[in-house]
């Protein structure tokens, strides 16, 4: 009766797992907005002039075409950031769209040692791509898309 019950148990967990496999591969990837959306606090400058080690963004940003593939940068501080080619005033933002899957180096005065890399990948097209780019997303960020 025993052996009956964990078999009935395994058999309904791979059911469910190959269900939500099913599920994320062959559902099509749809987000609200393609903005990817990144504040520099006020007082970061100061702080990072103080001695604080201030890791307000993250080194590498990853983006996907078609889904999440518009990077916003929106400058929150009391003073200028330089973004790739771009001067950033206090209260100003920045939208730079990415219509190329590639990988991609800026200076960036937010950053301690100056540079951020954003990695562009292209839209998961198929099923089996959809899925592992799931997979990544949820393991990267926490956040099921």
């Amino acid at each position: 009766m025993i052996a009956r019950r964990r078999l009935w148990l395994w058999s309904a967990a791979a059911a469910a797992v190959l269900a939500l496999s099913l599920w994320a591969s062959l559902t099509p990837v749809a987000v609200g907005s393609r903005d990817e959306i990144f504040e520099i606090p006020k007082g970061t400058w100061a702080r990072r002039m103080a001695g604080d080690k201030v890791e307000i963004l993250p080194s590498t940003i990853r983006l996907t075409l078609g889904i999440r593939d518009i990077l916003v940068l929106v400058n929150r501080d009391d003073v200028p950031q330089i973004f790739g080619p771009v001067l950033m005033m206090p209260g100003q933002s920045f939208r730079l769209p990415f219509g190329v899957a590639s990988r991609y180096q800026f200076a960036c005065t937010a950053h301690a040692s100056g540079q951020m890399t954003v990695i562009v990948d292209e839209m998961p097209a198929t099923p089996w791509a959809r899925l592992l780019w799931r997979m990544g997303t949820l393991l990267r960020s926490g956040r099921w898309p």
